[in-house]
């Protein structure tokens, strides 16, 4: 067996950034960019006023109350022609441009009105509720990044910078094959000795949710012929993910099928619970990553390996995220040789700290803890007993990271 670091940095070689493609900004949520943005605009391009008010230069304004003369307006998408002169004032809104001369703007509140003569009754110094020109951004600055997953923030941003198409990574194409005679699709009614096979389904969310496009192989029964063929059918994926079948049961046929069509194994076994017997290879140019067939080691093996190969894929750091730690709500024992992904939920304490309770159970079937835990408590190997209270380190299970 090769340590969880080892197997996930053997992994990662061997992926690299898609190649890019456009897209319209109303298709771009969620895409990761393969450039920068640039704006294509100065926002915004004069100064402009922040409040409803009067436009003023400052100096009139230094000894309140005063009396000016209103010249003229400045609605929002219109201006003033002229140039501010000693003792004026023009009538300015919320987007209006600010009129040469004028550097302050004194909210309409703050003024008495009759006719053209506007009494001002509060000081105002120079840039009061004046938004300048490039406030927000300059023409030609990178506002976004290389690398970056859309958000609908984003592409407001990106619209205010007057950009409508943006260069993205090409989603990721990952196979997924679920393998097992005991296997039937979800909807059917089980045989005697068969249960519904989730693997398929919790894969191809998952892989859409970090960015991918999933292309479902379904089952696969646990003969060579079978396997093979539904592997064959993957050629033009980016990746491969088949879940059961690369364990040491007479059963388990993955790694015999595969070998036969030209599989090259990089590795087989890893110091992990759950998570095991991960197999890891290629078949000339399509890498194949194998599972565990037990649901919880899928998701598992999903988060460490398949989430980093993905962000590869699409120019982003695979450890981007620095290290989220809780504090142990009980007791845990020592640990063996394999690191340890413990599913648990997480609550806060008066103080704020995050605070993590491992199930008692941690069977690596068991889907309904999977569902409902928050966090993965990860254990080191041969880490020594920890008593409540203790820091550890935890991956966050949440909608945000796809799981």
């Amino acid at each position: 067996m090769i340590p969880v670091e080892e197997a996930l940095e053997r992994v990662l070689a061997v992926f690299s950034p898609l190649e890019a493609e456009p897209v319209a900004l109303g298709d771009a949520l969620g895409r990761v960019l393969a450039e920068d943005v640039r704006a294509r605009v100065t926002q915004p391009p004069v100064a402009i006023s922040a409040m409803d008010g009067y436009a003023v230069r400052a100096r009139d304004v230094a000894e309140v109350p005063v009396v000016l003369r209103r010249v003229g307006e400045a609605p929002a998408g219109g201006a003033y022609a002229g140039a501010l002169k000693p003792g004026e004032a023009v009538r300015i809104f919320t987007g209006g441009p600010v009129p040469e001369g004028a550097d302050a703007v004194v909210i309409q509140e703050d003024t008495q009105v009759q006719g053209d003569l506007v009494t001002v009754l509060e000081r105002a110094q120079p840039g009061r509720f004046v938004r300048p020109a490039g406030l927000d951004f300059e023409k030609g600055q990178v506002c976004l990044a290389e690398g970056h997953k859309l958000t609908p923030r984003d592409i407001g941003l990106a619209a205010a910078m007057n950009v409508s198409e943006l260069s993205v990574r090409r989603r990721p194409r990952i196979a997924v094959l679920s393998t097992g005679n005991e296997l039937v699709p979800p909807g059917t009614d089980p045989g005697p000795y068969q249960i519904v096979g989730s693997n398929g389904p919790a894969l191809a969310a998952f892989i859409a949710a970090q960015g991918g496009t999933a292309i479902d192989l379904g089952i696969a029964g646990d003969s060579i012929p079978a396997m093979q063929a539904a592997a064959l059918r993957a050629k033009d994926a980016d990746l491969l993910v088949t879940t059961g079948g690369v364990s040491v049961g007479d059963h388990d046929v993955a790694k015999q099928a595969l070998a036969e069509i030209g599989f090259v194994t990089d590795f087989w076994q890893v110091a992990m619970r759950p998570g095991k017997p991960l197999l890891f290879g290629r078949i000339g140019r399509l890498p194949i990553l194998g599972f565990p067939g037990n649901p919880v080691s899928t998701v598992v093996c999903a988060v460490v390996y398949l989430a980093p190969a993905i962000a590869a894929m699409l120019g982003q750091s695979p450890t981007a995220a620095p290290p989220r730690t809780a504090l142990l709500a009980s007791d845990l024992p020592l640990n063996d040789h394999r690191q340890d992904y413990l599913r648990a939920r997480l609550a806060y304490d008066s103080q704020g700290n995050a605070l993590a309770s491992p199930f008692t159970r941690q069977d690596s079937a068991m889907l309904s803890f999977l569902a409902t835990a928050d966090c993965l408590v990860v254990r080191p190997p041969f880490a020594p007993a920890a008593r409540a209270g203790s820091r550890v380190t935890i991956i966050p299970l949440s909608p945000d990271c796809g799981v």
